[in-house]
């Protein structure tokens, strides 16, 4: 049925967006806009690393402009000041 249409006398709404709740939680939109996450990799089975591999993975990784509009639709809203 379409938006605004009726069923039985009932208005019927189109369904609410809900962004995806596994990315607000590992996501975080900085202050000046950057989207920023923790890498994966690192919590254990360390030894098999050197350390310039466990050094990178401290690291927090910064969203690519690539990234952006598949963040856009997880998350169901623009990420605004996100340099693009």
């Amino acid at each position: 049925m379409l938006a605004g249409a009726s069923r039985n006398g009932k208005d019927i709404a189109m369904p609410k967006l809900k962004p995806c709740k596994g990315v607000l939680k590992r996501v975080k939109v900085t202050a000046t806009g950057k989207v920023k996450w923790k890498r994966s990799g690192s919590s254990h089975l360390n030894s098999n690393q050197n350390g310039a591999q466990g050094r990178a993975l401290r690291k927090k990784r910064l969203a690519q402009p690539g990234d952006i509009p598949r963040l856009e639709r997880l998350l169901c809203r623009p990420l605004r000041g996100v340099k693009r």
